[in-house]
This record gives C-alpha cells, structure tokens and sequence, in this order.
C-alpha cells in the first residue's frame, strides 16, 4: 500500500511523537525501541516493514524513503556491539543514503490502536475483553458469533485470514469461547492465557515444549506465523503518521516462513 502526499515531518519531532504515541518508557524490553539509525533531517518518504533486513533496506533505497519503521530493528540486548558482516552492512546502506531507522518492539505489540495484537484482533473479527501476562501483553476476547466453535473450524478461520497454514495442537472436541493471542514468538505466554482460563491461545511462533503444556492444560493451540501475524502493525501505524503529518508511506513485505 502507497499513499501520495506532499507534506514533510521534522526527524526530532517525528521521534518525540512516536516515542509518545506508543510510550516506549513502560516498556522492559530486549530490543532498542525508537531511532536507531539517524538520516536527513526532514521525512517526506516512509518505508515500513516488519524486519530490518539488507533486502527491505534495498527496497526502500529503491523507493527514495527517508525513513524507515520496523517491529524488529538492528539492536537487541546481549547482542555484540561490533558492526561486523551483515550488521555493518545494513547499518552502511542506511547512512550511505541518509536513511532514518525507527523500530518499535513490544510498544507495537501492545498498543491499543496500532499494535500488533490489536491488529490480529480486528483481522479475526475478535470482540476484546482484557488482557493478561506482563504489560498486557497478552489480549483476551471472544468470537464475533454466539455459540462456541471446535478447534478445527477456528484453526481454519485463522488460516483463511493470515493466507497460510497454521500450526494446531488440540483436544479435537474441546469447544471454545473464550481466546487469548499474542502475535509474533508468544508462545512462552502461554502460560498467562491458561491463567486467564482461555480455551484457545493464538499466537505467532512456538516451540516444543508449548506443545506439552498446551495439551497438558486443554487448551488449544494455534501458530500462525511469526512474521505473518506481524505485518500488520507498522502498516497501522504508518497510516496513523499520515494523518498526523501528512507523509507518504510505502509497506514493503520481505516474507519469512517463519
């Protein structure tokens, strides 16, 4: 998706409001969230993706961006300081060209307009309740229809709207009312949905011994792609920094099978 205007931001006023906008100072988190890398001062051209990877910095070099938006950016906690191999050359591409990085992690996740989680909300027709697990990171809500579903039916209801298979571990008579989700690798808050008492957790990414503890619960299970359950937050929030200031945007998907 592309939109078209004439109107420029200021980098340092871009930055206070994003950092505002998505309160980045609740958050303890394993990434750098804000602006990573420095470019031109004015931002007319926004390219937005999930990862800050050399392919999506290509791409927005192509698309003349003066800024870049991702969910995961270049810096993580515990990660080697050193711009070495790829690092360094994704870090070169974007000053080379002037380029603003901006990364948001869990501030995008959680947000109750733009995040990442209240996205796959609107995309499956879920109805909010709450949320539960460490800085709400976890949504609790229910089905848009009256009566419960079996875990089939939904694990075909999710994969029809991401456009992929999924991943389902269940009870295959085990009704369900009441979902949790978190999107992207949620699978380690599984915990918090089966506290919460949900009959489902839809989440992006697991690992085997989520399996275990999601049978051993009785609760189903659903993995629909790390990357595919997180598009859709810097796409939300991009459109939103078009109504604040006006800029272009360009969503640029760099798929992962993840």
């Amino acid at each position: 998706m592309t939109t078209a205007t004439e109107s420029s931001v200021q980098r340092e006023q871009l930055t206070r409001h994003l950092n505002a906008f998505l309160e980045c100072q609740r958050f303890k988190d394993v990434a750098t969230n804000g602006l990573q890398v420095a470019g031109r001062e004015r931002i007319a051209n926004i390219v937005v993706g999930v990862t800050a990877n050399k392919a999506l910095i290509d791409a927005a070099i192509e698309a003349k961006a003066d800024a870049v938006i991702v969910h995961h950016g270049l810096f993580w906690k515990g990660d080697s300081p050193a711009l070495v191999g790829y690092q360094r050359e994704r870090v070169a591409a974007l000053l080379a060209h002037k380029i603003n990085l901006y990364a948001y992690h869990l501030p995008l996740d959680v947000h109750a307009e733009v995040g990442n989680n209240a996205c796959l909300g609107r995309r499956l027709g879920l109805s909010p309740t709450g949320t539960c697990g460490e800085a709400g990171l976890v949504m609790l809500g229910q089905l848009g229809v009256s009566a419960d579903v079996r875990c089939t039916v939904l694990a075909a209801y999710v994969a029809r709207h991401y456009g992929r298979r999924v991943t389902l571990f269940s009870h295959p008579e085990r009704p369900i009312r009441t979902i949790a989700w978190c999107t992207g690798a949620g699978g380690s808050l599984l915990g918090d949905a089966i506290a919460a008492g949900a009959d489902a957790f839809i989440t992006g990414e697991i690992s085997e011994q989520h399996v275990h503890q999601a049978r051993e619960s009785n609760i189903t299970l659903i993995a629909a792609g790390h990357h595919a359950t997180e598009r859709d937050g810097v796409a939300a929030l991009a459109a939103h920094l078009v109504q604040q200031f006006g800029v272009n945007y360009q969503f640029i998907d760099i798929n992962s099978p993840v």
